[in-house]
């Protein structure tokens, strides 16, 4: 079966501003069907739209998100978030809340996190890891 990929929030916010760019390729490549984002995301993005006050990429925010799979956080994403943070306190390399809460959404649904936060991220066990701004 091949593997499905939660779109981070820097990975989004290249598609914006790239539309036809390296994420825009990689997406034609691998098939939309296999793309998907979460719930928590897709907030960030909303987020720094709203911040920006720009009518022009809140558009563009809306056309992405109108575009891709965003997936509501649910059951086992909880479980995973526990087991987690746990690990990462005991071993006193946290990570944010919002990235904490993502990973556990990405192991919760065994796909591939892509993302440009690879030193973050990379601190969580077993959590698979691309990041497709990389030349």
């Amino acid at each position: 079966m091949s593997p499905r990929y939660l779109l981070d929030t820097n990975i989004l916010s290249d598609l914006i501003r790239n539309p036809q760019g390296s994420v825009f390729k990689k997406i034609t490549k691998i098939g939309e069907e296999r793309i998907f984002t979460s719930i928590l995301v897709s907030s960030e993005l909303r987020f720094g739209a709203c911040k920006r006050a720009s009518k022009t990429l809140t558009e563009r925010v809306e056309i992405i998100l109108s575009n891709i799979e965003v997936l509501a956080y649910d059951e086992p994403a909880d479980q995973h978030y526990a087991i987690i943070r746990d690990y990462l306190e005991k071993n006193g390399t946290p990570i944010g809340p919002n990235d904490l809460l993502i990973a556990a959404q990405v192991l919760a649904t065994n796909s591939v996190l892509v993302t440009a936060n690879t030193s973050e991220f990379s601190r969580v066990p077993e959590l698979n890891i691309e990041n497709w701004l990389e030349n």
